[in-house]
Parts: structure tokens; C-alpha cells; sequence
């Protein structure tokens, strides 16, 4: 027989206070619809587009450098590149993260994807790291 095991969960106080929530930058190669879906269904997500953030035009590497300096986590669609001058970047100084949604993912699965990842995350958990975002079937 297995023993009986009391469980206790304990809360910080304020641990919800220091948590920080993602902000984001799109790119160029990121549909405005994906945004713009977000923003619907979250108006309290911070969400820039390449316009607006400033990073239209400019290469991979200029736009990761703008991403960390404004502490944004980069959202992207470029699969190939990107992804590569990421690495090489983040081996040389910190970035707020970068997070992929393939071109031939279905609109509503980004879209919620990204929101979960606005309400739900903390912005120090994609630190450093390439999140893709993927449909898995479940059966």
C-alpha cells in the first residue's frame, strides 16, 4: 500500500507582482492579421508591429539588437534565418527571446497561442530561447 501524502502549496506573497509580462515585437515577416487578432482578443497586450516598432527594413541581426534594447521579445515568422542569427546573437550578449509562428500555422492557433503566452507567461521564461509555436493533433 502507498502511503498517504499531504500536499501543501505555499504562495509567495507578491510573487504575482514580480512577475513581468511579455512584451512583443513583430517583424516584417509576421502577418499584421496574427497581430492584429491578438490585440483583439487581449487589448492589453503589448504587441508592436514592424512599423511601430521601427524594425521594418532592417536585417536580422539590427532587428534582435532593437528587440533586446527595448526589452521585446521578438515574434517572427521567418524560419530560416532568423532563427540561425538568433543563436549567433544570444552567444554574445542577452535577449528578451524570439518566438516563431510558421507562416502555414492556421491564424487561430497563433493568435491564441500568443495570447496564453501574454496572459499566462512571464516574459524572464523566454529569455535566451527560440519558443515556436506548433499544432499538435491530439487523438
Amino acid at each position: 500500500m502507498f502511503p498517504k501524502i499531504r500536499v501543501f502549496r505555499t504562495v509567495t506573497p507578491g510573487y504575482a507582482d514580480r512577475t513581468t509580462k511579455p512584451k512583443f515585437l513583430a517583424d516584417a515577416d509576421l502577418s499584421e492579421y496574427v497581430i492584429d487578432g491578438v490585440r483583439r482578443r487581449n487589448p492589453d497586450c503589448d504587441f508592436l508591429t514592424a512599423g511601430e516598432g521601427g524594425v521594418r527594413g532592417l536585417d536580422d541581426t539590427s532587428i534582435l539588437r532593437l528587440a533586446a534594447a527595448v526589452d521585446r521579445i521578438l515574434v517572427s515568422s521567418d524560419c530560416n534565418t532568423m532563427t540561425a542569427h538568433f543563436y549567433r546573437f544570444i552567444a554574445e550578449t542577452e535577449s528578451p527571446g524570439l518566438i516563431i509562428v510558421p507562416q502555414e500555422l492556421q491564424l487561430a492557433i497563433a493568435i491564441d497561442q500568443l495570447v496564453l503566452i501574454a496572459e499566462a507567461g512571464d516574459a524572464d521564461e523566454y529569455r535566451n530561447l527560440v519558443t515556436w509555436i506548433r499544432f499538435i493533433p491530439v487523438d
